[in-house]
């Protein structure tokens, strides 16, 4: 479990580097009073483990650029990994006050040991592609969803899976999957959403795909007011972190059978793995009896069942 007295955290994202893990993590001071202000003044916070368990906090890892800049107001939710040339880089949302930060896009930082970070631009390298996604307009949604980048390699190119919105269908259920491909990591192409828009959800937040046991998983979350009148009529008026198993190219998703994991629910749940090969989530601890906590858990083991998606292990 990792609580801060003087911060609240919500979402996270992990990196192994062989020794130690690395959380990075959404949080905003307690004296901000509402919870809710947290959304606006965020930092990406940084702590280290052993054990998934015992946190040891570090230096944080990144905060918003001066104006003018993509992430001039926020910097929100993204991934670690690995580059080609050896060093870490960091995809993560931004928002900018130069628009009033309701449109999302994506940058990146990279790093040499995880803990010092150099932003690549001011601009951003991803952003919604209006041939098939949603552009800002508040008379079908709240903002313009373009964020939680979770970036991974599979046959030589380089994958983004991205929280969007289609710009077709109804737009209480338009949430997609995002995507986007780069060769070099720097420069990225914005492809067709990797699903289509009518299945349950206004949006799919915070994306990460994994083998997890054999069993090919793509993990997200949504919050329960953003869910068809019918999913929500299922949920008991619960967020919650959703799986889904799926084909391991990533063709023929259907949202539709996602299940929510509502076993220790955390929000924002991400899979890491132990050093003993063991599958965990991690997620925040979000409201309990009418209080946002904003704290996250202690590792909950899972593993993958092919029909059923992520049971408890």
């Amino acid at each position: 479990m990792l609580r801060l007295v003087d911060k609240w955290i919500w979402d996270s994202w992990y990196v192994f580097d062989g020794t130690r893990h690395h959380a990075f993590y959404l949080s905003a001071s307690r004296a901000l009073g509402d919870p809710n202000r947290r959304h606006r003044h965020p930092i990406i916070g940084h702590a280290v483990s052993d054990d998934l368990t015992n946190w040891t906090v570090v230096q944080d890892a990144l905060i918003v650029s001066d104006s003018p800049a993509f992430d001039s107001w926020t910097t929100w939710t993204g991934s670690v990994v690995k580059g080609d040339d050896g060093r870490w880089w960091m995809y993560y949302t931004g928002t900018s006050r130069e628009d009033g930060g309701d449109v999302q896009t994506v940058g990146a930082a990279v790093s040499d040991d995880l803990i010092t970070w150099q932003k690549l631009s001011t601009e951003p390298l991803v952003s919604a592609d209006p041939r098939w996604y949603e552009k800002l307009d508040k008379t079908l949604w709240h903002d313009e969803a373009w964020r939680d980048p979770w970036v991974f390699k599979r046959d030589g190119i380089w994958h983004m899976l991205v929280t969007a919105r289609s710009n077709v269908g109804d737009p209480r259920t338009r949430g997609v999957m995002g995507h986007a491909t780069s060769t070099d990591m720097r420069n990225w192409e914005v492809q067709p959403p990797l699903s289509q828009p009518g299945h349950d959800f206004g949006q799919q937040e915070v994306f990460q795909f994994e083998i997890v046991d054999s069993v090919p998983i793509l993990l997200f979350c949504c919050g329960v007011n953003e869910l068809s009148e019918e999913r929500k009529a299922q949920m008991n008026g619960q967020d919650a972190s959703y799986s889904l198993v799926v084909n391991e190219d990533l063709t023929d998703i259907d949202f539709s059978r996602a299940r929510p994991f509502l076993k220790d629910p955390v929000y924002a749940a991400r899979l890491v793995q132990a050093k003993d090969g063991g599958w965990n989530l991690i997620g925040f601890r979000n409201i309990e009896n009418g209080e946002f906590v904003g704290e996250l858990s202690d590792p909950i083991p899972v593993t993958a069942d092919p029909a059923l998606g992520l049971i408890p292990r």
